[in-house]
């Protein structure tokens, strides 16, 4: 009966389950956190060090958090915890957006249900409901946030709606009306219908929208000979802007030619014997969308012909009386339409343009609920949404409509109601973008910061070099107030520190309700009268609140600092919050508030598709967390290249899961093969086994790899560097030939210490480089270890790995030796395959290899490097049934069977098994070493 040595085995001991169990699990170290308040410590540890700042780029505070947030904050989250593992003082201060629409909207709902009229509540009244909703979701995704495993000062936001923060945004504001930069003007902007207010750019999104296409006539009433009894024909896309307009733009250098109509379709508008005038290059689609069949060419001339023509308005005897003059346009090309530009100076920003610049009078045509006023001639009341084809029936009526159609095209649209927009010609708030040169200095600012990836350099500098002045005001409630008062006759606001300064005291003591609460008086003291001066009551765009939040977190706050590090959001901020912190800190400061920014993509679903409720592919953070676990989720945004967009579905949450699982099986064979190490028993790294060296050699590369990849945000890059040495350097090769060394070597046998030493490392160098994105896993590991109530994993650094462990001749040497390694176990693989062999222990192959590799490899223990009971080497020319692998030259392996009798303690067959004195199934080694426990 054989003896059952699996006592005398040095078996792994954990605690460390293979089950992770993390949805239950993360929880109570979450809970350890907080108790032994964790990010206190840090901050008590680290505050000495070099400071490393994120500003938080504020989420909205309405509503559950999604994919992209978690996205967000996670990559925030691993940067941080990288930068404090690396010697930083990584302070993280989270914040809120928590003025604007969404939130009106939301009370808004609540007063419809409830029968009741907002107009009717007292704006501060309603302002407190929006506060108090902003708090409440505040506290619920503030605890969303803690579940995700991100650490950060959650006890001290910052928050836009805080009096301290809303007093800041004032200062700033006012910076802009002290240095000129702020001025009120009537302009075109994007305008809301539905919500009753100008939008920013950043609150703007493109969908697809179906409108009606108009050709108009505009018969010429002064110009040239050749011009008379002609038309001018223009193309839009918006009939409802026919009564805004006043002119007609042209190119002085596009080709044009006059026609004369010979012949028409059946159905055609186009009349027979007509002339008009169109770009050359657009004369062929317009006859084939006019059904004209026929025409003659009586005249082709350049754009700048057309200058000093004037046209008559379409409905010219029905209010419309006045002339149409034709302007020279840069913004004229003959991509679509006629090569003319119907231009309503009330309604887009290059017909502004071109008007202003020619003196024309802007017309106010359409109102803020996108009726048109009551003085607007046979339009008046209709709405610009409604009335397309009503304005077409006119022109028809008249004469002047050449064809009618429809088209399909990308239109700006709200990013909340969802309802298309207009362009609305409007009197609003600006800030200027070449008083005070806010344009160079954000510009040269986009230069002088480090962008990850670097093609937000490009993409925030073709936005500012063309942007038009920044729309501030919004004609809602909720917000902090444009705090200025402007002379009812002059129109000049006031520009006096003490008024300032009274009414940024009002805002620290009683928020920006003290706006609307307080009689002019109250900031405007004796040296003015209140009967002079309009208070005004628009509030700010809700961009120059986040805009600002540097100047009251970076600077206001000690353990802050000013600029930050980094900027780190979606990549729709470059027209959002990187876009308008820019603007805000180069009008007031001179420079961006960053020297660096990254950006992210958005999250698809599993097939690149955008998430939505109708398509039923919504991934939401909360589920996964529940199914598989925080970390499992952070795996993901950390494997994703988040430079673009990333996928997500149960098929590559799976995949995470099976990496982790992976992951988790190399931290517990490191721990069980520790259990009981002392560090008495380390070895010195000159006294190792080349192996151990070269193990140790490539942490040293590993090192340099993980701390520039944290450094350059890379960590999809850094997450796979470590995850390929643990899997294919570690399982794969080094723990797979060291598992006999460690479970049957004697306890002070060289070896399983030198073993053991680098396991020792390993620990240290894994847990610590996983902990950024690991958060739950790492603490588990290092408690398994080194179990303490006090302490925790993250208030480690990333190890110091000596210069020494560096050995690039050895590391070239267990390349070749890894190679030589692949040819064995691929030979060995077929014989287990064709069952003449169950184990690589019952194998003991000849190896015949050319004169390098035997050079190289005489000297090793390749028997154990391959894991068979015995190989040789021959220095000789391979047989022809040799086994080879077509990219590793000069190895073959001729497989044969291990001789001798089969250890019943290690495995190995070996001639020597039955010649132990007392331990007559042992081997030499195992039976030393069961002598050794015996006695």
């Amino acid at each position: 009966m054989s003896t059952d040595y699996k006592s005398t085995l040095f078996l792994p001991t954990t605690s460390f389950p293979m089950k992770a169990g993390l949805p239950n699990k993360e929880p109570a170290i979450l809970e350890r956190w907080e108790k032994i308040d964790l990010f206190r410590k840090l901050r008590e540890q680290s505050k000495d060090r070099d400071q490393f700042v994120l500003h938080d780029g504020p989420p909205y505070a309405n509503g559950h958090l999604h994919m992209g947030h978690a996205v967000n904050k996670v990559l925030k989250d691993v940067i941080n915890r990288s930068q404090q593992m690396q010697g930083k003082n990584a302070h993280y201060v989270p914040g809120w957006d928590c003025h604007g629409l969404p939130i009106e909207w939301k009370i808004e709902e609540k007063y419809r249900k409830a029968g009741k009229d907002k107009d009717d509540v007292p704006v501060v009244e309603f302002r407190k409901e929006c506060r108090d909703f902003a708090a409440e979701w505040i506290d619920i995704q503030r605890e969303e946030f803690k579940r995700l495993g991100v650490t950060a000062d959650w006890e001290n936001p910052y928050i836009t709606m805080s009096f301290d923060a809303e007093a800041q945004i004032v200062r700033e504001l006012l910076k802009f009306a002290m240095n000129g930069g702020l001025y009120r003007g009537s302009k075109p902007v994007m305008w809301s219908p539905v919500e009753k207010t100008a939008l920013a750019e950043a609150e703007v999104e493109y969908h697809d929208h179906v409108s009606t296409t108009i050709y108009v006539r505009f018969p010429v009433e002064q110009g040239a000979d050749f011009m008379e009894g002609a038309s001018i024909v223009i193309w839009t896309t918006t009939p409802w802007t026919m009564p805004g307009n006043r002119a007609i733009s042209y190119g002085a250098e596009i080709d044009y030619v006059g026609v004369q109509v010979k012949a028409v379709a059946e159905g055609s508008l186009g009349k027979v014997g007509e002339k008009f005038f169109v770009a050359e290059a657009l004369l062929e689609d317009l006859k084939s969308e006019a059904g004209i069949t026929e025409t003659d060419t009586f005249w082709t001339g350049k754009g700048s012909a057309f200058a000093d023509v004037i046209c008559r308005h379409p409905f010219a005897g029905q209010g419309y009386d006045f002339p149409v003059p034709l302007l020279d346009g840069d913004h004229v090309t003959v991509d679509a339409g006629t090569g003319f530009v119907h231009t309503a100076p009330g309604h887009g920003q290059e017909d502004f343009e071109v008007c202003k610049e020619h003196n024309i009078e802007i017309p106010q045509t359409v109102d803020e609920d996108g009726t048109f006023f009551k003085h607007v001639p046979m339009f008046a009341g209709e709405h610009v949404y409604k009335c397309n084809d009503h304005v077409a029936d006119e022109l028809q009526a008249a004469g002047a409509l050449l064809k009618r159609g429809k088209i399909k095209h990308s239109y700006p649209h709200s990013w909340r109601s969802k309802a298309p927009l207009i362009f609305r010609n409007t009197s609003q708030w600006f800030v200027s973008m070449e008083t005070n040169d806010l344009r160079k200095k954000a510009l040269k600012a986009i230069d002088d910061t480090k962008w990850y990836p670097k093609s937000g350099h490009r993409r925030l500098y073709t936005m500012v070099e063309s942007r038009p002045d920044w729309v501030l005001s919004r004609q809602r409630a909720w917000g902090v107030p444009i705090t200025v008062f402007a002379h009812k006759e002059t129109g000049e606001i006031i520009r006096d520190e003490e008024v300032n300064a009274r009414i940024v005291d009002a805002m620290e003591a009683e928020g920006a309700d003290a706006w609307f609460a307080s009689d002019a008086s109250r900031f405007l003291g004796d040296k003015y009268d209140p009967d002079d001066y309009e208070q005004i009551m628009d509030i700010l765009d809700v961009w120059f609140d986040s805009g600002s939040t540097h100047a009251f977190t970076l600077e206001n706050r000690p353990e802050m600092k000013w600029p930050a590090d980094l900027y780190l959001e979606g990549t729709d901020q470059h027209r959002g919050w990187f876009h308008s912190s820019l603007l805000e800190s180069c009008g007031t400061r001179g420079r961006a508030p960053y020297d660096g920014v990254l950006t992210h993509g958005f999250v698809m679903d599993g097939k690149g598709r955008k998430m939505s409720k109708s398509l039923g592919n919504t991934v939401l953070p909360e589920k996964i967390i529940k199914q598989s676990g925080a970390d499992i989720l952070r795996l993901w945004v950390v494997a994703s290249d988040y430079t673009e967009d990333m996928r997500i579905g149960n098929e590559i949450i799976q995949g995470q899961v099976d990496s982790y699982r992976r992951l988790r099986n190399t931290l517990r064979f490191i721990l069980g093969n520790l259990a009981d190490w002392d560090d008495a028993e380390k070895v010195d790294v000159a006294d190792m086994p080349e192996l151990e060296q070269w193990v140790l050699h490539r942490l040293s590369v590993l090192d340099e790899q993980v701390r520039k990849n944290c450094n350059e945000y890379e960590f999809s890059r850094m997450f796979s560097a470590v995850q390929n040495f643990c899997t294919l350097e570690l399982s794969a090769f080094y723990f797979d030939i060291r598992k006999d060394v460690l479970y049957c070597d004697g306890v002070n046998d060289i070896r399983r210490r030198a073993a053991r030493t680098v396991l020792d490392q390993l620990f240290h160098c894994l847990t610590s480089w996983l902990a950024p994105v690991l958060v739950f896993t790492a603490e588990e590991t290092w408690q398994a270890r080194f179990p303490d109530e006090d302490y925790s994993v993250h208030m480690n650094q990333f190890p110091d790995i000596p210069a020494s462990w560096r050995n690039e001749d050895l590391d070239r040497k267990w390349s070749q030796v890894r190679s030589f390694r692949r040819v064995v176990t691929g030979a060995l693989e077929i014989e287990r395959r064709e069952k003449r062999i169950g184990s690589s222990l019952q194998a003991a192959p000849a190896v015949f290899v050319n004169e390098d590799y035997y050079s190289l490899l005489e000297a090793l223990p390749l028997d154990d490097i391959c894991i068979t009971s015995g190989l040789t080497l021959v220095r000789d020319a391979a047989p022809e049934n040799a086994f080879t692998l077509e990219d590793v030259d000069g190895v073959a392996v001729v497989p044969a069977i291990a001789q001798g009798e089969k250890c019943q303690r290690c495995w190995k067959v070996l001639d020597e098994v039955g010649k132990q004195e007392g331990h007559d199934d042992l081997c030499g080694r195992c039976a030393d070493v069961v002598s050794s426990l015996s006695s």
